[in-house]
């Protein structure tokens, strides 16, 4: 789009109908409608190591009582604060040491943790609690209330991704805190994996929730799953061997606002270019490589984590087997038929 050209009479004309909170749509559409997604998002990698660091050092400035949550936020070095690691989505590492409680609370928007290291801590949802470890993926659906707590002997670290830029947008927070710190636990440890994790689901249940039924995702039946479909020799040039995590009763994704997904890299594997308008944010949780985002190159061991702008190319070079979680604002897109994907030459 061409740019309009300014004339002392345009001039005044556009300060003649400011004073009645008006503007002219053609001095601002070329950056309204753009050809190709562009925003202020830049791609980066956080090592595991130095987040680490800082966490051990905040944990002895605050409590998590006190912070509500001890998360640090990775902030996108093109939204410095923003609180956005994308444009529609936050991104913060969360610390529970030994002692530790995270006092219960519920709020409208969305929330997954994928633990990073550590093992048996516990948070709980609704009710029902579950210990939680390396890999594994959890999920806190809207207005559910959770807590977490610490009862080990070491230090819990976990990814937390939530959709707060997108409920910021559409002006539709609410949030509450409990009169206790920990909500009484109603459900035996695995009732959701129980009820809803085996394709078996109860007949007479309805569910209003879009989020799906399970709340925890064990690493364990991920990695296994990932084993089974590595057998099949079925390798995509762009993802390698990538799932999705679905909402059983649907067949959807897990969260009705974030995409979460797996994906296995095996030794020496390099994939084909792709890109897509879900910018993206990856967690290493097994193995060492590098992935290409434009014109640069990040190296990632395991627990590092990264984003990937909307409509950036990006490939993946493993050294070792390597498994990488994501999520994305692909659901909404995808609803919204917005999503559009580019394979290059693969």
């Amino acid at each position: 789009m061409e740019a309009v050209h300014k004339t002392p009479e345009r001039e005044a004309f556009y300060k003649k109908i400011d004073g009645d909170n008006l503007s002219a749509l053609w001095n601002v559409l070329g950056d309204l409608v753009t050809p190709e997604p562009r925003s202020a998002c830049r791609p980066h990698l956080w090592k595991f190591d130095s987040i680490r660091d800082y966490m051990t050092e905040a944990g002895k400035l605050i409590t998590a009582k006190e912070a509500e949550r001890r998360v640090l936020v990775l902030e996108n070095p093109g939204l410095r604060g923003q609180s956005k690691v994308t444009t529609s989505l936050f991104a913060g590492v969360q610390m529970v040491v030994p002692g530790d409680v995270a006092p219960a609370h519920r709020h409208s928007q969305s929330a997954l943790r994928f633990v990073l290291e550590g093992k048996g801590a516990h948070t709980t949802v609704d009710g029902e609690r579950t210990a939680m470890e390396p890999g594994d993926f959890i999920i806190t659906p809207s207005m559910t209330w959770h807590d977490h707590s610490n009862e080990t002997n070491e230090p819990m670290f976990w990814l937390d991704g939530l959709d707060i830029p997108m409920v910021q947008f559409f002006d539709a927070s609410f949030a509450e805190g409990s009169n206790e710190d920990q909500q009484k636990i109603s459900k035996p440890a695995g009732d959701s994996f129980a009820r809803y994790g085996h394709n078996l689901l109860p007949v007479d249940e309805k569910r209003k929730s879009k989020t799906s039924p399970i709340f925890n995702y064990p690493y364990n039946y991920t990695r296994e799953a990932l084993e089974r479909a590595k057998a099949r020799d079925e390798w995509d040039a762009c993802h390698g061997l990538k799932l999705k995590f679905s909402n059983p009763e649907t067949g959807d994704f897990a969260m009705p606002t974030i995409g979460t997904f797996i994906q296995l890299l095996p030794k020496g594997f390099e994939t084909a270019r792709y890109r897509s308008t879900d910018a993206t944010v990856f967690a290493a949780i097994e193995g060492k490589g590098r992935t290409r985002i434009g014109d640069q190159t990040f190296e990632w061991g395991a627990r590092d984590l990264f984003v990937v702008p909307s409509w950036h190319w990006v490939t993946h070079e493993a050294d070792t087997d390597s498994v990488l979680f994501s999520f994305s604002d692909r659901p909404v897109q995808q609803k919204l038929d917005l999503f559009r994907e580019d394979r290059g030459n693969a």
